[in-house]
């Protein structure tokens, strides 16, 4: 994971039965671009991790996207993930790095906090996520983020952040014109009412609008001006 232009990074819906839900995750995946994939369950026994990820797992390196593992950074190394997400809760960003592996990636919730992501790049995070930005169904948010969190982090450093929390196709413009690097979605792709190979799709016509916009007003600032 770079920062550059923005990218989906998905996260998989609560609930899910990993059999059934692998035929649709690979069919989003093929619909677009997705810079990751994370799986993400919430009180289960680390033998239900370890299922659903030998099934998800390889669907999703096969196609050359990064797999990471939510809240588990010892599992992430045992069943060869690409890296771990953590929370403020899930123990120190250096025991993480150490569990999961000096070559993962290891990323870090930071809510809203200018504090918690500098200190998290600081100690060596590969990306920190903001959020959230808009009411979820998905999950009862913590806090509250304004887009202008995004623009600052932007301005003052290359950690790629990641943007999360109730993000559509409809409503994530306003995100990736402050300069998120990633677009963290569950419900806004697996609940899309085309579903989700279709909302991948509308994910990156937005990105590549937004990519086109920034390179014509890029070309526009270096005109000379009579």
């Amino acid at each position: 994971m770079t920062s550059g232009s923005c990218r989906l990074y998905l996260i998989t819906p609560p609930g899910m039965d990993p059999a059934a839900f692998a035929d649709v995750l690979a069919s989003a995946l093929d619909a677009g671009d997705v810079a990751c994939v994370q799986l993400r369950l919430k009180g289960v026994e680390t033998d239900a991790v370890r299922h659903a990820a030998g099934i998800l797992r390889p669907v999703v390196q096969q196609r050359d996207v990064a797999f990471i593992l939510n809240d588990f950074p010892s599992l992430a190394a045992e069943l060869g993930c690409d890296g771990v997400h953590i929370g403020q809760k899930d123990g120190t960003l250096a025991a993480a790095r150490q569990a999961a592996g000096e070559g993962a990636i290891v990323g870090v919730t930071c809510h809203n906090s200018r504090h918690l992501a500098i200190e998290a790049a600081e100690k060596g995070a590969d990306y920190v996520a903001f959020g959230a930005f808009f009411p979820s169904a998905t999950k009862e948010p913590k806090t509250r983020a304004d887009p202008g969190i995004l623009e600052w982090w932007n301005e003052l450093t290359t950690v790629p952040s990641v943007a999360i929390g109730g993000i559509t196709p409809g409503n994530s413009a306003p995100l990736i014109e402050a300069g998120a690097d990633f677009l963290a979605v569950a419900g806004g792709v697996w609940n899309h009412p085309d579903g989700p190979a279709q909302a991948v799709k509308a994910f990156n016509r937005v990105f590549s609008e937004a990519a086109e916009s920034r390179s014509h007003l890029l070309v526009a600032s270096r005109k000379p001006t009579c």
